[in-house]
């Protein structure tokens, strides 16, 4: 028998809430978060108006909008499944799941055999629409393959070529002395790993510091509010597929309702308290 040693967090860990994001793919779930998030949202703003309201306070009510608009639409991802396994087919999955369940709870044969025979045949859809989600994943990175190659984009061609392959860690590199020789010791390396850091960022300041003059006026800077189009297209920006930051929302969620005018409304109101308190 093995034994093996666990680490036990007693506090100071917190528990990341992942969300099914995959649904936003399908056209009705992305419909039903959208509208659902616009009613939410709708009600939230009806209570900017009020007095004594913070953006501490105002963020809050949108992060709640948001994350109880994930869990009533979008529910709470159980199991971790490829990226490019479609909606579709996640449902056949959860009812080959079902139907496994049926036949661990048959009490007569007859039941079990009937049970038996449903999950075999929902075994092979599933098994059929996987085939085909990774039939259309692999033409998808074909044509976006074809079309970097077009347009001269070497990066986004190799970052395509890695995906079918899966994930590779990086070989070592070997590092090596000022004369040269490799270093095997791991305490040498990190020795030499402390010196050279040493050496490229405690350089001696330059004895002719170049001459740049001063703008001679300000440069013109907009530092009015953020308009909606901003707005939009700093959300639209955002990678997908990034780990949520400590509100739990994950780009996804945002993404999804890029037209919200509640984040525009929401400067503008703490701007006016500004106003009215100066």
């Amino acid at each position: 028998m093995k034994l093996k040693l666990k680490k036990h967090w007693t506090m100071g860990r917190t528990v990341s809430q992942k969300f099914n994001t995959a649904f936003l793919q399908d056209t009705n779930k992305l419909n039903k978060f959208k509208i659902d998030l616009s009613n939410k949202f709708q009600a939230f703003h009806d209570l900017l108006n009020g007095e004594g309201t913070t953006v501490e306070s105002n963020w809050k009510g949108i992060k709640e909008a948001i994350i109880s608009t994930c869990h009533e639409v979008l529910g709470r991802k159980k199991h971790h499944h490829k990226e490019w396994i479609t909606v579709d087919t996640l449902d056949k999955i959860q009812e080959r799941r079902n139907k496994k369940a049926a036949i661990n709870t048959s009490r007569t044969r007859a039941e079990k055999t009937k049970a038996q025979a449903e999950y075999t045949e929902v075994n092979k859809q599933v098994k059929r629409s996987i085939r085909t989600d990774k039939r259309k994943y692999v033409e998808d990175l074909a044509m976006t393959a074809e079309k970097a190659v077009r347009e001269g984009n070497m990066r986004q061609l190799y970052d395509i070529t890695k995906k079918p392959s899966g994930n590779r860690r990086k070989p070592e590199r070997p590092v090596k002395s000022k004369e040269g020789e490799v270093i095997t010791n791991i305490e040498e390396q990190r020795n030499r790993w402390v010196e050279h850091f040493k050496e490229l960022l405690n350089r001696p300041a330059s004895l002719n510091p170049p001459n740049i003059e001063a703008a001679p006026t300000d440069l013109p800077t907009n530092v009015g509010p953020p308009t909606i189009e901003e707005i939009s297209m700093a959300i639209r920006q955002i990678k997908r597929g990034g780990a949520a930051g400590p509100d739990n929302i994950l780009a996804e969620a945002l993404k999804a309702d890029t037209k919200s005018q509640l984040y525009g409304s929401l400067w503008n109101n703490q701007l006016n308290g500004i106003h009215h308190s100066t």
